[in-house]
């Protein structure tokens, strides 16, 4: 159930008359880096540029007819902060390589190939929900999305009643390489021993009680995060923040005691968000160990309360939290 985040990826991009790309990123090191290579060489070599190759690699693999160009890309979505700046990154270049050599594409299918590079290419065994959200979802609205079918609904959020407030923990996570596959893998095995394809179709907590942990604890929170989803999508529609909060705080509680994908940094934000009595619930966002929370609140508190957290974050961590939404105003 994402929404969308004022933060963007910018990409620059022109078509050149040979196969060579030519790339520069701004994010990397404190005056960026340049990185050059062939159409129909790319590999993978753990770089940044990793994404860039990935992208070329999967549209030449299925056919699509494009030469070299020289491309720029700047981003302001933090690195590792749970916020799906990968997924970001990959779905605003599969964007621009598509308006620039006139590429037929859907919206859906650029998500999906998006993850296709994380996969097969970058190495991440990711799902498909962060590259969708990054390709579909709207700021004021919820996706509500079936990770199975593909099928989505975009839900008002009750903007006028509440704040949402986004607030990066400074601890840094990658998917390539933190818990996350491992995390994939134990559901897999999961599936396996409750024969089924997919824990989406998992619909009673009960089934979950008849394997062994720590399969029993990982199916039991993507079975009971499923169930979470319908009832917050209710309580969306009936505005029923209190309700929505609720499940909020039940979803973090399951990803740190169930999924074990939390860290300390981020439950002390959790609990100190949750001191302030206009905060409606907090969570762990994203794939977890580390990055960032997401929280609701009274409309119009959103900016003292983010800045209360973090200060008092700073006091008790070493970490720096930055607050991503609300925006600074300037």
């Amino acid at each position: 159930l994402p929404t969308a985040i004022p933060q963007k990826t910018f990409i620059e991009i022109s078509r050149r008359s040979d196969d060579q790309v030519h790339l520069f990123s701004s994010d990397i090191g404190p005056e960026g880096e340049q990185h050059s290579y062939q159409l129909g060489s790319e590999r993978p070599l753990h770089r940044w540029f990793d994404y860039f190759q990935g992208v070329t690699w999967l549209l030449r693999e299925k056919g699509f007819a494009i030469s070299g160009f020289n491309l720029s890309a700047h981003s302001d979505i933090p690195m590792g902060a749970g916020l799906s700046s990968s997924a970001a990154l990959l779905v605003a270049l599969f964007r621009a390589v598509r308006d620039q050599f006139k590429l037929n594409l859907s919206d859906v299918e650029i998500a999906l190939m998006s993850q296709d590079v994380e996969n097969n290419f970058v190495g991440a065994h990711v799902g498909i929900m962060d590259q969708m959200a990054s390709s579909l979802a709207d700021r004021g609205t919820a996706l509500f999305l079936d990770t199975q079918s593909l099928n989505f609904e975009r839900i008002g959020l009750p903007d006028k009643d509440v704040d949402i407030f986004v607030i990066n923990s400074g601890v840094k996570h990658s998917h390539s390489t933190s818990g996350y596959n491992t995390r994939r893998r134990e559901c897999e095995e999961a599936c396996r021993l409750l024969g089924v394809k997919s824990l989406r179709s998992v619909e009673n907590l009960e089934d979950v009680l008849k394997i062994a942990d720590p399969f029993r604890s990982r199916a039991r929170h993507v079975v009971s995060e499923n169930l979470r989803v319908i009832d917050a999508v209710k309580a969306i529609e009936e505005r029923d923040l209190v309700t929505l909060g609720r499940l909020m705080i039940e979803s973090h509680a399951s990803m740190r005691d169930d999924y074990k994908i939390s860290v300390p940094e981020i439950d002390l934000l959790v609990k100190i968000a949750l001191s302030h009595v206009e905060v409606y619930g907090a969570r762990l966002t994203g794939g977890g160990f580390g990055g960032s929370i997401v929280g609701i609140c009274q409309h119009g508190t959103a900016r003292r309360i983010c800045e209360a957290i973090a200060d008092r974050y700073q006091r008790e961590t070493e970490y720096h939290a930055t607050i991503l939404v609300p925006e600074a105003v300037h």
